[in-house]
């Protein structure tokens, strides 16, 4: 692909640009709308069942809700909503529209606790915080839409350059070309910088940022890219070497007056750990109660598909290395594990020390379906009930696939496997077993509670698409 520079389409990246300063007036007209719905909903509906002790005009309501829907937007420009130059997932911008608006809600109860009479309804407080957080994210959604179609139509997507001849290159420039909802026009894919500066000074052209592709390029190279970009105000990011990620945190103490450094495989420790524990517990709670039409209803398909049992129970190791029983629904034939050893010669992961075929011959008809919907993972809420999974963590290997793991390997034995995580996220079973750790790791070392919840909000669009497909 030869490098072209066009006035019209160097300039056409900068779209994105309006949908950003599109979400300020938005966010304003959406949360007056939210104040507006809860007015109609206390004084209209509820009224009927609840009688109206403290009367509040429209009007005057109206003039405190526009102040406090410009003070609202203040917040989330603070925050870095309205960021230019990075365009945030759909659920970070939830989270933040979350944390803002629970911030902007305590505003208002200090006011109304120092001016009683400027906001008299508790109600109104209440439902002004929620629905202000849904009206806003309902605006962001179709923000997004809007934003999304234009990329599908490949318009305004930002230009950038790849670089980096690795596997790791290849397949990252195939799904930018894939998904045009990334946001990202591939210029081209070159194999140095040296090739980039020669096709600058050549051609000359509008990049938007480079990535730095190639996980082991030496750090020559690495700081000739750097410097390329600076000179020409070009966003430069790279993807990491393994070892990069598998660094361990530090943290520095004092004994006997002598520095002492402790090695910290991961930041999830202490009340971290447990507000994580206690989470868990909470939200499994709820799924198994919303999800138990789910769990007679599937049992008894898969006993019409195929003879077996509908769970099955199979030996994983958890947490510092202990092994424990996993749940799930039972997606291939009966005894189907005595039948791997033979199968072991079509194994499509050489990368590593787990088993992958593509036409697996042991799964069952309803058994695949299950998987692609990862509705045969859905018993392990009762692992994460037990206290032996998380929500959100490594996934859960065997005992002989451990065995195999190489020193770094067995840091993702640090926390709980969990039923979801960063790996299934980016790519599920297409990732590299290499790449999978790398992300897992990342995920040690840069844990939070944010960070969870994020996590499990990407989950959703991923098993999503996955079951269209289906």
């Amino acid at each position: 692909m030869l490098l072209r520079f066009n006035l019209k389409k160097s300039m056409s990246y900068r779209s994105p640009l309006f949908y950003t300063v599109l979400k300020v007036p938005f966010d304003w007209v959406m949360l007056l709308l939210a104040g507006i719905f809860v007015y109609w909903l206390r004084f209209n509906v509820l009224a009927n069942y609840r009688p109206v002790v403290f009367e509040i005009s429209f009007s005057s309501y109206f003039l405190i809700l526009v102040v406090l829907s410009f003070v609202w937007v203040g917040l989330f420009a603070l925050s870095g909503l309205y960021q230019l130059k990075k365009r945030l997932h759909f659920s970070k911008e939830a989270l933040k529209v979350f944390w803002v608006s629970s911030i902007g809600i305590l505003i208002v109860l200090l006011i109304s606790f120092f001016q009683r009479e400027m906001m008299p309804s508790r109600f109104i407080i209440v439902a002004l915080w929620f629905f202000s957080i849904v009206f806003v994210c309902l605006g962001r959604i179709i923000i997004h839409y809007l934003q999304n179609k234009q990329f599908q139509k490949r318009k305004g997507l930002e230009p950038i350059v790849i670089i980096g001849k690795s596997k790791t290159a290849k397949i990252l420039a195939s799904e930018i070309e894939k998904n045009p909802g990334y946001g990202y026009r591939i210029i081209d894919s070159l194999d140095s910088v040296s090739e980039l500066r020669k096709k600058w000074s050549e051609r000359g052209m509008e990049i938007s940022q480079v990535i730095q592709a190639d996980p082991d390029i030496e750090t020559s190279q690495l700081k000739d890219l750097v410097d390329f970009c600076v000179e020409r105000q070009i966003v430069f990011r790279y993807i990491p070497s393994l070892a990069g990620i598998i660094t361990p945190k530090v943290e520095l103490d004092f004994l006997g007056g002598f520095p002492i450094v402790e090695v910290k495989e991961t930041v999830l420790e202490g009340w971290g750990r447990i507000a994580k524990g206690f989470f868990d517990f909470i939200v499994a709670v709820i799924l198994a109660i919303i999800l138990s039409p789910v769990f007679l209803i599937i049992p008894i398909i898969i006993k019409l598909d195929s003879q077996g049992p509908s769970f099955i129970c199979l030996t994983r190791i958890g947490e510092r290395g202990r092994p424990f029983r996993l749940w799930k629904f039972r997606s291939m034939i009966k005894n189907a594990h005595l039948m791997k050893a033979q199968l072991a010669k079509f194994n499509e992961r050489s990368d590593g020390p787990l088993f992958k075929m593509k036409n697996d011959p042991r799964i069952t008809r309803f058994g695949r379906i299950l998987r692609r919907t990862s509705l045969d993972e859905l018993p392990q809420i009762f692992n994460v009930l037990r206290g032996e999974m998380s929500l959100v963590g490594p996934r859960p290997h065997e005992p002989e696939e451990v065995a195999q793991y190489q020193i770094w390997h067995r840091k993702l034995l640090n926390i709980k496997p969990g039923i979801t995580g960063l790996a299934q996220i980016s790519g599920r079973s297409d990732l590299s077993f290499e790449e999978e750790v790398r992300l897992d790791l990342y995920y040690l070392q840069n844990w939070s509670f944010l960070f969870d919840i994020e996590i499990l909000i990407k989950t959703i669009p991923v098993v999503l698409r996955w079951t269209r497909s289906v």
